[in-house]
Order: C-alpha cells, then sequence, then structure tokens
C-alpha cells in the first residue's frame, strides 16, 4: 500500500480542500446533539417558545451545512478515485506491454487480466472510501467522545470502556482478511481461466459435444472460488456482530447508569436523551471503520498482486543499443549454437546453427512441436535463449533496443490476431502509413479484392476477425506484414487456409517486391519452401537436416518422407511448384 500511496501524491491538493470540507460538515453534525440537549434542559423549561425556534432553525441550518458539505467531498473523492486508478491502470497495461513472454508465462494472462480489472477496481473502491468515510468516521468517534465528556464523563467512560476491546478483534480479525483475501483473488483467476478457455475455444466444445463437461468444469472453479470467498468474509463478518453486542451492551449500561444518576438529580435528561445520539454516532462511525478494515485487508491483497507486476523488471526493454557500429560483411541474420528451454517444460531447441544473407530465404519444416515457432520467437527476442547468441547485422540482439530490433520485421504468427476495428487500422496498426501504401500491401497480399467487396479499407472488422474466412484473415495478416516494407520478414504457417493458387500468386509478388527482405517461412507445405535458398528440417527441437530442396530429397528421409506425401513420387523437382520465392 506504501508504494501505490505515490499513485496519490499529485492528488493531495485536491484531496485536502475534499478533506477539508468533510471535515467541516463532520463537525457540524455534532453540534446537533449538542444543541437538541441545551433546548431540552434549558429552553424548554423557560416556557418560551421563541428561543427554542431560533435554535431549532439553527439546527436545520447544522444539518443541510452537514448535507452539502457530505455530498461536496463525496463528488471530489470520487473524481480522486477515478483519475488514481486510471493512471494505475495505464501504468500496469504499459509494464505488462514489455514484459517478456517468459514473465507473461509466470503470471498468465488469466491472472494479468484480473489484476488489470478485479485488482484496480478494489484499490478504487478503496481510495473512495478512505477518503469519504477515512475522515468522518475517526472524527464522529473522537468528536463524539469529547462531546460526551463535556454532557457526562461519568457515562462517557462506560461507553470508552468497549473501545480497546473492539479495536483489538478488528486489527486480529483484518491481519487474518489480507491472507483469505489473496486466496481468493488466486481462486478469481482460475474461474478467469476457465471462462477465457471456454470463450476461445466454444466452437470446438460445441462441436465435440462437451458442454456437459465444460459446465461440470466451470462449477468446479466457480464452487472453488465461493466457498474461498465464503471463508473469507465469514472471517471479516466476525467483526460487526461481536462489536454490536459490545457496544449495545454499553448502550445498555448508559440507559442504566443515566436513569440511576436522573433519579438522583445528578444529571438531567436532555443530557441521556442528547448522549444516546451521540452514542448511535459514536456506533455507525466504528461500524465505518470495520468496513474500512474489511475493504483495506481486500486492498493489502489486490495491491500487492498489482506490485507484483509493476515491480517486475522489464527483462528485454533497453532504452539505448549497445552497438556503435555495425561490422562489416557480416551476415544478417545468424545463429551461433543456439540453446533454449522453456521456463515451464523440458522443451529444447538445441544447438541452431546457420548464417543467412540479406535477401535470402529459409524455409523451416517438420513436425508439429518441432520447435518451428520457437526459433522465430527467440529471432524477435520475444524469450532470450539460455546459452548461444542470435545476431542481426553481426550485433547480438540482446544489444539492440527492443522497439528498434522489432522495427526491422514484419512477421505473421501462427494463430495471429485480427482486433476489432476497421480494416485500415487492422493494416496500417498505429505505424505511419498512407492508404497507398495500405492497398498496395493489400494488393500484393491477394487480399486487395474481397476488401473492396467488404465495403473498402473502412471496413469493419469484428472481433478476431469473426467475420472474415480464414483464408481472408490470413491475407489481411500478410499484409500487416508487409505494410512497412519490412527488413527481415517472417510468415509463421501463413498460408495453410489459401488454396495453391493464391499461396503461388503471393509467393511471386514477394519475390518481385521483396528481394531485399531476408525472408523466413516457417511452412507445412513443401511447395511453399522448395525454392529458399536454405530449408531447416526440425524434430524434436534439433535440426536433423539442412539444405537445398534438391539436397534435402537426397540426404534426409523425414524432408522426402514430407516431400511425397504431399506431391507425389517422381514429381518433388523444382517444376512441381507454381511460383517463386527465393
Amino acid at each position: 500500500m506504501k508504494r501505490l500511496a505515490v499513485y496519490l501524491k499529485p492528488f493531495i491538493p485536491r484531496m485536502s480542500v475534499g478533506f477539508c470540507i468533510k471535515a467541516g460538515g463532520t463537525l457540524v453534525e455534532l453540534v446537533i446533539p449538542w444543541i437538541l440537549s441545551y433546548i431540552i434542559d434549558d429552553l424548554i423549561p423557560l416556557g418560551e417558545i421563541g428561543p427554542v425556534c431560533v435554535w431549532g432553525v439553527l439546527m436545520i441550518v447544522c444539518s443541510l451545512l452537514a448535507w452539502i458539505g457530505n455530498i461536496a467531498a463525496n463528488r471530489m473523492a470520487s473524481a480522486v478515485a477515478r483519475d488514481c486508478t486510471r493512471q494505475i491502470r495505464h501504468d500496469l497495461f504499459r509494464r505488462i506491454s514489455y514484459l517478456s513472454e517468459r514473465r507473461v508465462d509466470q503470471f498468465s494472462i488469466p491472472s494479468l487480466i484480473s489484476r488489470m480489472t478485479s485488482d484496480t477496481y478494489v484499490l478504487h473502491q478503496t481510495v473512495g472510501m478512505i477518503q469519504r468515510l477515512g475522515v468522518r468516521a475517526p472524527i464522529l468517534l473522537v468528536g463524539g467522545v469529547i462531546v460526551t465528556l463535556t454532557l457526562d464523563p461519568v457515562l462517557t467512560l462506560i461507553m470508552v470502556a468497549t473501545l480497546p476491546i473492539v479495536g483489538a478483534i478488528t486489527f486480529y480479525v483484518s491481519r487474518k482478511g489480507v491472507r483469505l483475501f489473496r486466496i481468493v483473488q488466486k481462486a478469481s483467476d482460475g474461474m478467469l481461466r476457465v471462462v477465457r478457455e471456454n470463450a476461445v475455444g466454444i466452437r470446438v466444445i460445441k462441436a465435440l459435444s462437451k458442454s456437459a463437461y465444460e459446465r461440470e468444469r466451470f462449477k468446479r472453479v466457480n464452487d472453488d472460488l465461493t466457498e474461498k470467498e465464503r471463508t473469507a468474509e465469514k472471517t471479516m463478518a466476525l467483526i460487526n456482530p461481536v462489536m454490536s453486542l459490545l457496544l449495545n451492551l454499553g448502550i445498555v449500561a448508559v440507559i442504566v447508569v443515566g436513569g440511576v444518576r436522573v433519579n438522583n438529580g445528578t444529571t438531567e435528561i436532555g443530557k441521556i436523551i442528547a448522549f444516546m445520539n451521540l452514542f448511535t454516532i459514536v456506533l455507525n462511525a466504528l461500524m465505518a471503520i470495520n468496513r474500512m478494515f474489511t475493504m483495506l485487508s481486500r486492498a493489502a491483497a489486490s495491491s500487492a498482486r498489482v506490485l507484483e507486476v509493476l515491480d517486475t523488471p522489464v527483462e528485454l526493454f533497453e532504452t539505448e543499443p549497445h552497438y556503435s557500429f555495425l561490422p562489416e560483411h557480416a551476415p544478417h541474420i545468424a545463429f551461433r549454437n543456439v540453446v533454449f528451454r522453456y521456463d515451464r517444460g523440458t522443451f529444447t531447441v538445441r544447438g541452431l546453427n546457420f548464417e543467412l544473407q540479406r535477401g535470402e530465404t529459409l524455409g523451416i519444416i517438420g513436425a508439429t512441436g518441432a520447435g518451428k515457432s520457437t526459433v522465430i520467437r527467440a529471432l524477435m527476442r520475444y524469450y532470450d535463449v539460455k546459452e548461444g547468441a542470435i545476431e542481426i547485422d553481426g550485433v547480438d540482439i540482446r544489444h539492440y533496443a527492443t522497439t528498434d530490433l522489432r522495427a526491422k520485421f514484419g512477421v505473421v504468427f501462427q494463430n495471429d490476431t485480427l482486433f476489432k476495428d476497421t480494416i485500415r487500422e487492422n493494416i496500417r496498426l498505429g505505424r505511419n502509413l498512407s492508404d497507398e501504401e495500405l492497398i498496395e500491401a493489400a494488393r500484393r497480399a491477394q487480399a486487395l479484392d474481397f476488401i473492396e467487396e467488404q465495403g473498402g479499407l473502412d471496413a469493419p472488422v469484428a472481433i478476431k476477425g469473426a467475420n472474415l474466412s480464414g483464408g481472408q484473415k490470413q491475407r489481411l495478416l500478410v499484409a500487416r506484414a508487409l505494410a512497412g516494407n519490412p527488413e527481415i520478414l517472417v510468415l509463421d504457417d501463413s498460408s495453410s487456409a489459401l488454396d495453391y493458387k493464391t499461396d503461388a500468386r503471393l509467393r511471386e509478388e514477394i519475390r518481385l517486391h521483396y528481394a531485399q527482405a531476408t525472408k523466413i517461412i516457417v511452412a507445412q507445405r513443401v511447395s511453399s519452401i522448395m525454392h529458399a535458398e536454405k530449408i531447416l528440417v526440425m524434430e524434436n527441437g534439433r535440426v536433423i537436416g539442412m539444405g537445398t530442396h534438391d539436397e534435402l530429397m537426397e540426404t534426409c528421409p523425414l524432408y522426402r518422407e514430407i516431400g511425397e506425401s504431399q506431391i507425389g513420387e517422381g514429381r518433388v523437382g523444382p517444376a512441381a511448384g507454381e511460383g517463386v520465392l527465393a
């Protein structure tokens, strides 16, 4: 919480004004019972209606002032809470954007979403409540005790005697609540993960008639979350009945002792009535403080989760490059004895050694899970390699500023994403590109015809391109990659939904217009990579074959098997491929 208090510093002037208004309204509220006591004990016995009316109007004025002050202060508190939480969300989103893939894997996407939404919402509620009740409740508590001391010190001692017990119970339960609410938030992450998986995979679930199974799986995580919330809320709810019991016993004691003192003539009825009103005010103040402690317990758990992300070091982000010149005659891309392993698995890419000159094409082929996409992620430094080095223009990619490194690439990932926006913005993606450049990129990606049918660049794209076919989505993604005239073009299984004719035309356009770009093609089709200068054949994270198409047909049994199964024995020569990419 101390770390997050930094976000409140810019709002201290506004908060101070709000605190002053809230404090003034609260103090005026405490005057009302004192005026009531004065009217009953001092004015009514005189039998004059004039002074009673004057002091009655003064009570109404005090009520209005307290009401107006509370409204103004609450509006200011809500504005501060809104603006402060907006800044926290902004910084949290920015930090998530720069997290390495390894860190994202550690947190998990559902957990990051939960921290961005539910945890920051808890902080928003807490900041607002602290401003609304953090001033009002203590003033009512302390001020109520002080006013009662002026009325009857003996009765005040009875009331004050219950406060230490209430405070001790509140402190103990609140400490325990922090741990319980952390468990609740983790369970919330689990439920969000299941909901997200069901939303993304709803077609598969329906196709395989697994709706009942998924409902049961959701019921389990939902019941688990409900049980943990019940445990936390039951623990925190313990404060309310204990507090009510102690305070009501105090009220009973005040009434009994007060009745005796009135009977003995040591106090007046007006003071007892005012005392009962003040005791109710103090009771409400303590209940408000209890609510604050409950909310602070939740906020402590949520702030720890938010800070866990905000304090995570940005491993892959460099503000300035660590090199002063580019070596001459260095290969454009070079993998030097690269070894890589994911943190949460035993899968490893081992012994990657190859070089690509500027303008050359590398094809990568292999079975599912062979490590093809991992090569791309390591090259773009989504993960740092465990051993060896990856170089671009002779410089280790770890010495590039991340933004400079990624700016070299135009990339279509496997299972890439389209955003809910227009076709124009999905191709442009925030870059300074003209409509003419976008249209030309779409034409080269074989996407212009269907874009015009959809209504042009201003045509809407649904979430994840749900209103487009698989082939249309892939062509839009290729257009996005081509639009910036990249230095390195990476196509990771980007033509799996294209027919052979469209695929061939796309490869021909790339050959004609992107000859200077170094191209890396991850494909399942031999025809998509057979004209590459170099082809890597991967199996279980290792390169089992490297060379041209003809060389691999002679020396690599796996490549020959793939080629013959796709094209047919005797038709695996260069003539079999439509279009040329190299």
